[in-house]
């Protein structure tokens, strides 16, 4: 997979069963080549990471003060607290290693080695 498989929130979408049968752009795919409109995007995580060239949330260097991603890794729910985890982990470890354990996860988040 690709880091145009990681979300802008931190989610893993390379393990979506919808995804790989190209049912789903995911939050990134057709931006670049303007098949999607942004201006049309209801996601702000995504407007604003997309906008800024940011692969994730994990490049911004206003993450630790940004309101509108810590109120999503906010809200009640494990897999937020898990995407919060996959930011901190890519923002440390970047990408590759990343995609390197994410790859053998059977959801949008899972376990670090």
């Amino acid at each position: 997979m690709s880091i145009m498989e990681i979300g802008c929130c931190g989610a893993y979408c390379g393990t979506c069963k919808v995804l790989k049968e190209q049912m789903c752009n995911g939050c990134k795919l057709g931006y670049d080549n303007k098949e999607r409109d942004l201006s049309k995007a209801k996601c702000r995580i995504k407007v604003c990471c997309i906008s800024r060239n940011y692969n994730s949330c994990a490049d911004c260097p206003e993450i630790e003060k940004c309101q509108t991603i810590n109120e999503f890794y906010g809200k009640k729910g494990y897999k937020y607290t898990k995407y919060r985890q996959a930011t901190e982990f890519i923002r440390q470890n970047g990408y590759e290693e990343f995609i390197k354990i994410a790859d053998a996860w059977k959801n949008a988040y899972g376990k670090y080695k």
